[in-house]
């Protein structure tokens, strides 16, 4: 998974990363490597809320758990063959003018 690092300088709509002509190219790099992929934008941290449950009771907090100066702004799942494969697919990405984090997750197979 590659997380889009966000600085909150611009918060791109899902359709005006779409148009983008940075965004399209790296779509094509991928689909031209046989690279498939699927993601989204995320809305800002200020609509995010964070729920917690201690001592048996449900703690809802407006806003981001972390309170960091940057956030993750969307996610793209990548299907590499491996690390490398990411890692190129990632440097590639417009959004590394902040930066993208790859983060591989437990893949289980469904029935």
């Amino acid at each position: 998974m590659l997380w889009m690092l966000d600085d909150g300088t611009a918060e791109p709509s899902p359709s005006e990363i779409a148009a983008s002509p940075g965004f399209q190219a790296w779509q094509q790099q991928l689909a031209d490597r046989g690279i498939t992929h699927r993601g989204q934008r995320l809305r800002p941290p200020a609509d995010a809320v964070t729920v917690r449950v201690r001592d048996g009771e449900v703690l809802v907090t407006d806003g981001p758990f972390a309170d960091t100066k940057e956030h993750i702004g969307g996610y793209e799942i990548v299907e590499a063959a491996d690390l490398d494969q990411a890692i190129e697919a990632a440097s590639t990405h417009p959004a590394c003018r902040v930066g993208v984090e790859i983060r591989p997750f437990y893949w289980r197979e469904h029935d």
